[in-house]
């Protein structure tokens, strides 16, 4: 069964950092672009960060400067690394991904979702 699984959340302080990570699990025979996205109950599901599989990047202008989304194509592995971190980045962090299963096309996969929580 192919599925995405997330880890690496927590709580930290303000200014405090941590690195979610997710992977590709199952009968996965590619993986496309990858994208982190966060939601907040009673608010918009915001993308949060998109990689491709060159390793090209995006990231939203609210968390420019202070998260890095990197992959290790090997490992079918999407990583978010998260620096300064701010009480308004508390969300649950959804890993998304276009993965080429076997009915031998890419579908969009998600994460059941991991909690951050930044707080004082």
């Amino acid at each position: 069964q192919v599925q995405l699984v997330e880890s690496g959340g927590g709580s930290v302080q303000p200014g405090g950092s941590l690195r979610l990570s997710c992977e590709a699990s199952g009968t996965v025979f590619g993986v496309n672009t990858m994208r982190w996205y966060r939601h907040v109950p009673g608010n918009r599901r915001e993308l949060v960060a998109t990689i491709t599989r060159s390793h090209l990047t995006d990231v939203a202008d609210s968390v420019k400067g202070r998260f890095t989304i990197s992959r290790d194509n090997a490992k079918n592995m999407v990583y978010l690394r998260m620096n300064s971190l701010k009480p308004e980045d508390t969300a649950v962090y959804f890993c998304n991904a276009e993965l080429l299963d076997s009915t031998g096309e890419y579908r969009d996969y998600w994460g059941r979702g991991t909690q951050v929580t930044v707080s004082s």
